[in-house]
């Protein structure tokens, strides 16, 4: 298992985080860190601070480190078009079994149905 650390968004299901942490990630869903409410540049410094991939399915994140030109923390989109949560645990573990070095040095990943597309941070706007 790698040492990366994650940090599941609201909108991803609590079953998604127990089926992750019993394959042995070091994974907290937001809600057991902080506020559930809390704003997205509140979770975004937590992830940062503690070093922490963002899985979620909320693409303001990727704006959020786009225009703070951020190269960490590494973020994982999820764009599926039924995520229930056994998919979603083995999309993402897919993901960090192929990204894990990369993860590690800061990406963002978008999963859909058809493809896993990642893009180096920091994203730059031109």
């Amino acid at each position: 298992m790698s040492d990366l650390r994650f940090l599941a968004d609201m909108n991803i299901s609590p079953l998604s985080v127990k089926r992750l942490r019993d394959r042995g990630w070091d994974i907290f869903r937001v809600s057991e860190v902080m506020e559930s409410s809390a704003k997205d540049t509140v979770i975004l410094e937590f992830a940062r601070q503690e070093n922490r991939v963002i899985i979620t399915q909320d693409l303001d994140f990727s704006k959020l480190l786009a225009l703070r030109g951020f190269d960490k923390p590494s973020l994982v989109n999820i764009r599926l078009g039924n995520p229930t949560p056994e998919i979603v645990a083995t999309k993402v573990q897919d993901v960090m079994e192929a990204l894990a070095s990369e993860l590690s040095s800061g990406i963002v990943v978008t999963i859909d149905e058809n493809s896993i597309r990642f893009r180096s941070l920091p994203i730059r706007v031109d």
